[in-house]
This record gives C-alpha cells, sequence and structure tokens, in this order.
C-alpha cells in the first residue's frame, strides 16, 4: 500500500472567511520595460461629495498624489484627468437592494450612462453569498443576483464582490491605480500592458 503525501496546500472547499487577507501590497502595481521598472506618475483619487461612508484610502497614501472631495456627475470614485472615462459605482447589500427594488428606475438610469463610459466598475460590500441569502429588509435574493447578471451580460458593467469594507476600499484603490498606469502608458505610446509579454 502506497503510502500518501500530505497536502500542501488546502482544497479551496477547505477555505473559509476566517482566514486573514493579506496586508495590501506597498506598491499596487508596476510597468516594466525590457526588464527595466518605469517611472510612472500616481494619481489623484476622487471621492463624491455625496459618498455615504466613503473609502477612506488613507492607508494606500504611496498609491496616489491625494485624495479629493469633489462633486461627481456619475459614480463614487473616480481619478483626476479621467473623470468622463472611469467610474466606480459602490453599494453595501442593503443599498444595493435598495437601488434595485425601490429605487430601481433611477439607478438602472445611471447604470445606462455608466455602461458608455469606457472603464466602469459596480463593487458591493458583501460577498455574493450574502447576495444570495434572505434579506432583513424587503427584496428577493434571487431577482437582484439576475439583476447583477443583467447588468453584466446586458450593460457590459462588470460587478466585483468583497466580503468587507476594506477588501472592497483595496479593490477600488487598485482598480484606479491600474486604470490610471494604462491610461498613461497608452497615452505616451508605451502600448496596452504593463510588462512584456504579460498583461
Amino acid at each position: 500500500m502506497m503510502r500518501r503525501m500530505p497536502t500542501l496546500i488546502k482544497s479551496p472547499l477547505a477555505w473559509h472567511s476566517a482566514d486573514a487577507p493579506l496586508e495590501h501590497p506597498v506598491i499596487p502595481v508596476l510597468a516594466e520595460r525590457g526588464g527595466t521598472q518605469m517611472r510612472t506618475p500616481r494619481a489623484t483619487v476622487l471621492v463624491d461629495t455625496r459618498e455615504r461612508n466613503p473609502f477612506d484610502f488613507s492607508r494606500f497614501e504611496r498609491w496616489f498624489i491625494k485624495v479629493e472631495r469633489k462633486a461627481l456627475k456619475l459614480g463614487d470614485y473616480s481619478i483626476v484627468g479621467l473623470e468622463e472615462e472611469c467610474v466606480v459605482e459602490r453599494k453595501d447589500l442593503s443599498d444595493l437592494v435598495h437601488s434595485l427594488t425601490i429605487e430601481r428606475a433611477v439607478f438602472v438610469k445611471r447604470l445606462k450612462l455608466m455602461s458608455g463610459i469606457r472603464h466602469r466598475l459596480l463593487l458591493i460590500t458583501a460577498p455574493l453569498t450574502q447576495v444570495k441569502a434572505p434579506y432583513p429588509q424587503p427584496g428577493n435574493p434571487n431577482r437582484i443576483f439576475q439583476s447583477l447578471v443583467a447588468i453584466l451580460a446586458g450593460l457590459n458593467i462588470p460587478f466585483l464582490c468583497t466580503d468587507t469594507h476594506e477588501l472592497g476600499e483595496e479593490a477600488v484603490a487598485s482598480y484606479l491605480c491600474q486604470v490610471h498606469l494604462y491610461h498613461w502608458l497608452e497615452t505616451h505610446d508605451y502600448g496596452r500592458f504593463l510588462v512584456d509579454n504579460d498583461l
């Protein structure tokens, strides 16, 4: 009888939310050409003045030049100079349910406007399992989930669910950094990739 080798990495089925996420990186992403790191500028993040419980971003001070509050025409977060090209809409679970039920017509109108923006993201600060679970407030979890899939398939707006507010904050910070970096590379004729033969 052959002896079984121990498993080095747990099966994803054994993972659970008690596994604490790693700290964010000091620098989110770098661009290289020919194996040499490029010196690229940092972005200024815009946070909509109407955003309730906004992301703080202070722990990402090395990622951005600064963070400014401004009334945005669309969405909750963007980048200075790219307001017409980049929009992030953030929802916690109760706000998402409210927006896709009671305020559905207003929210769908905003989503249709978002679909015309080149870089767009709907960030939900709740796990997908909670989106599909019964709510304390009125709302059908299956209808909410199918609405998210329709937003993805019909309006081509990607959505991302994060387990916590803090992970949502890091996801948005990373997204804004990368949108800014790709834009800078493209507009300075370096091509739309971060590293040779890679993303």
